[in-house]
């Protein structure tokens, strides 16, 4: 069934919202995928935040400008389906490479991050991406890792000099 213009606007206009707040968008391919695999990725996707779309390239094309993934409109090949990450920067990459791995249907084309696009090799890259409250966690044990060291450092001076006077007194008690 052909969309009308109306409902062309209408699906452009959707889309060019959901690229503009996305951080990174993926492009496979997923000719062959069945239905009840369509509904676990999409099922996959909904739980980690990322808006999968299924459009017409051209209006894929028309979506994407004046965003960030504009540089992925000539690429824009064959029957794709769009992953958007909308929460962190590596969870579309994340559930595309996930579901890639267990089905052969589904093939990554490429991946967008920052407005630069790059190939399905990088895919895996992308998606080892930490997570914000992964990344902050790892921000926040490398600032308490001086502090702790200097604070066990501290802690020790006195302890040495507790343990050398026990040694002293069990010295001249043995003699």
């Amino acid at each position: 069934m052909a969309l009308t213009l109306e409902q062309k606007r209408q699906v452009v206009a959707e889309v060019s919202e959901v690229a503009a707040n996305a951080y990174s968008a993926v492009a496979a391919e997923y000719h062959g995928i069945e239905v009840a695999q369509m509904t676990e990725l999409r099922n996959n996707a909904r739980e980690k935040g990322v808006v999968l779309k299924v459009v017409k390239n051209s209006l894929a094309k028309r979506a994407f400008e004046g965003t960030k993934f504009e540089s992925m409109s000539d690429k824009l090949t064959g029957p794709l389906i769009l992953a958007f990450s909308t929460e962190d920067l590596g969870s579309a990459a994340r559930v595309i490479y996930d579901f890639s791995k267990d089905n052969n249907a589904l093939d990554p084309k490429m991946v967008s991050v920052g407005g630069e696009v790059f190939g399905p090799e990088e895919l895996e890259r992308v998606s080892k991406l930490p997570t914000r409250d992964e990344a902050l966690a790892i921000l926040m044990a490398t600032m308490k890792a001086p502090v702790t060291k200097l604070a066990r450092t501290m802690k020790e001076v006195p302890g040495k000099f507790v343990r050398t006077v026990a040694a002293v007194k069990e010295s001249k008690d043995a003699a």
